[in-house]
């Protein structure tokens, strides 16, 4: 891989890792549309320990008074009252679907999901699922309100973004929406939850991408970049879902899901 490709793919991944579009699918779609090589399920999960950065110190606030709650609630029974404490079970609580999904059908994932007409059906098929949340959700409900059914269901919605093109954040904001969430509490549960599972994922398959000679110089060139353009992208996708609907995300996957199904239906991407 060339560092052309790994500032290219590094930014990608951190754009679209918070945005609802689905980093996997675009680290999938993107070298296809360009003759590159598929960099890999190894590859993706390595750059985002990049996006992960961003989302601990965009969240560092938040992350060390949960952290500081749930230890302090591990010696004191009192403190297992407190909302942060209670987030700090619920994070755990969430990212126990993806870790167990993920290890059991790891060969299937790293092997059988990366096809192109795969993708660009999630594509759609979420983005309407989006289309039906953002429809019936009553927004009523802020982080503050979590309980620990929410963080259970918002874990398997994260869950199902093992597949390329369903998107981690994606399928957590709907699940937040249809629970009855705003968006932008929405999201920032996505972000919250997403930080254990994808740590986790992406030191699991440090070694593998290491070995698929991606060398350690464009992993860390792509992580580097991952980490800047996804903390423009947090910062952006709040500040736009404090006044938007995710419709425009709709659009997007709809449309381009439909590209994906056609270009390869027609041998130009493969």
């Amino acid at each position: 891989m060339s560092i052309l490709e790994a500032i290219v793919l590094g930014i990608v991944q951190g754009l679209t890792e918070f945005l609802p579009i689905s980093s996997t699918g675009h680290l999938r779609i993107v070298p296809a549309f360009l003759g590159w090589e598929d960099p890999g399920t190894a590859f993706t999960a390595v750059i985002q320990l990049g996006t992960m950065l961003a989302v601990v110190v965009y969240f560092r606030r938040d992350l060390w008074n949960i952290a500081r709650a749930w230890f302090r609630s591990l010696r004191d029974k009192t403190a297992r009252s407190e909302q942060d404490a209670r987030m700090g079970w619920y994070l755990i609580a969430g990212s126990v679907p993806i870790s167990v999904i993920g290890l059991a059908f790891s060969d299937t994932i790293e092997s059988k999901t990366r096809d192109l007409y795969l993708i660009g059906s999630m594509l759609i098929l979420l983005g309407l699922v989006l289309l039906v949340a953002e429809k019936v959700s009553k927004r009523e409900r802020d982080v503050q309100s979590t309980t620990l059914r929410d963080a259970i269901a918002i874990g398997f919605g994260q869950a199902l973004a093992l597949i390329p093109g369903v998107s981690r954040s994606g399928s957590t904001i709907t699940v937040g929406l249809l629970l009855g969430f705003d968006r932008e509490s929405a999201a920032r549960l996505s972000f919250l939850l997403s930080v254990p599972a994808v740590v986790l994922s992406g030191l699991y398959q440090l070694g593998d991408a290491l070995d698929a000679d991606q060398g350690i110089g464009t992993l860390l060139v792509a992580t580097f970049f991952a980490f800047v353009s996804g903390y423009a992208a947090i910062a952006g996708l709040l500040r736009f879902l404090a006044d938007h609907t995710t419709y425009v995300f709709v659009v997007y996957r709809v449309v381009l899901g439909a590209v994906v199904l056609a270009l390869t239906a027609a041998s130009v991407i493969s």
